[in-house]
């Protein structure tokens, strides 16, 4: 038997990093292609559970059973989007109302920086129509490119079920496809690998949908208490807006502050909207992504952060979501392979121990 070769580290980094670099790129350049697929994939393996009793316990036909599953979760979301329709509907109905509190509450805006920096209604009004000009002047190539995205999500929405049920019903497929492209010595490797992602993705999807929906209750109570009409859509659009890491929580309080004018357009209850959206956000930040979130996926904030804007850059809104379980998929498998272990650690929260023991004692002495 050949022994493996040894490289030492000076060969070895540059080749780590050259795959990186390579699956990077790949991505990049493939990400209308990749992104669905790894949707469909994080989606399988959260019905997985769900596909294993309908095949085994009530003997349903894999085909029966994977179709089951994509319809289930199908009616799932169509559920909460037929809910939010329906509420956008009845809301559509106040827009004259909206339109006549939006322009009282920018007539005080105006007055308030008027009476406040000595700046003329006129001057305000004429710098406001020169911002806004290149975006007039492009407004044909930004309704193209609106089109187009509607168009990609349209796409994504028929073939990421199609995705689905193809990864349960060839789930056996490809891990002995896996299995036959590594050695027999390594399969107890690779079955511990296979069982911790299914593990790790589970939690962290359902993490996320327990956060969603602590943070939809929680901001419907808080503007429910300030008298907002259609709280509770709003909380729940709230809860769905904050799965987009940083940008969601923001368009969340654009639309909420708009759809309070339903009702007046008093200073108090837009102030009252942004002191609800930053108590959510601090109990979100500081209690339910700690133990919720980060419970689950043993991943730094730092990695964390750079993998959100590095998937952001890449494929927009989708990588910004895949970008965290795809990172606890690299630590899972970095933390089995003894070469790639240190760079699984890197990517972990883990504290050494004599560190810890010096801040203890830091303490103890102050």
């Amino acid at each position: 038997m050949t022994e493996p070769v040894q490289l030492p580290f000076y060969a070895k980094l540059p080749l780590i990093l050259v795959s990186l670099l390579s699956f990077a790129f790949i991505f990049c350049i493939g990400k209308d292609v990749i992104t669905p697929v790894l949707m469909a994939f994080l989606f399988s393996v959260l019905l997985l559970p769900v596909f294993t009793l309908l095949n085994t316990k009530f003997k349903f036909p894999r085909y029966l059973a994977a179709l089951l599953c994509v319809l289930l979760f199908a009616l799932f979301v169509a559920g909460i989007f037929i809910f939010i329709s329906y509420e956008v509907t009845d809301m559509a109905n106040d827009f004259e109302t909206i339109k006549k509190n939006a322009s009282a509450f920018i007539t005080d805006i105006h007055k308030f920086i008027k009476d406040n920096f000595n700046v003329s209604i006129g001057e305000q009004k004429k710098y406001i129509t020169n911002v806004t000009k290149d975006s007039v002047a492009n407004g044909n190539a930004t309704l193209g490119s609106a089109i187009i995205s509607l168009s990609d999500l349209l796409l994504d929405c028929t073939i990421i079920p199609i995705y689905t049920f193809l990864f349960l019903l060839y789930k056996d497929h490809f891990i002995l496809f896996l299995a036959k492209l590594i050695d027999r010595d390594n399969h107890s490797v690779l079955k511990d690998i296979l069982t911790q992602i299914k593990v790790s993705i589970n939690n962290y999807i359902v993490s996320l949908i327990l956060e969603m929906i602590v943070v939809s209750v929680l901001t419907s109570l808080g503007l429910w208490i300030i008298g907002v009409k259609y709280f509770i859509l709003l909380g729940l659009i709230t809860g769905l807006l904050n799965l987009i890491p940083y940008i969601g929580i923001t368009a969340a309080g654009i639309i909420t502050i708009l759809a309070s004018l339903t009702g007046s357009a008093e200073t108090s209850i837009i102030l009252g909207i942004l002191i609800v959206n930053l108590i959510v956000q601090l109990i979100d930040n500081n209690v339910l992504v700690p133990l919720i979130i980060n419970s689950k996926v043993e991943i730094n904030a730092f990695v964390s952060i750079m993998g959100i804007i590095v998937g952001g850059a890449a494929a927009g809104i989708s990588g910004m979501f895949l970008a965290i379980p795809l990172l606890a998929i690299l630590k899972i498998i970095f933390d089995r392979i003894e070469s790639l272990e240190p760079w699984g650690y890197l990517m972990g929260n883990h504290m050494p121990k004599r560190f810890i023991w010096r801040i203890k004692k830091a303490k103890i002495e102050n």
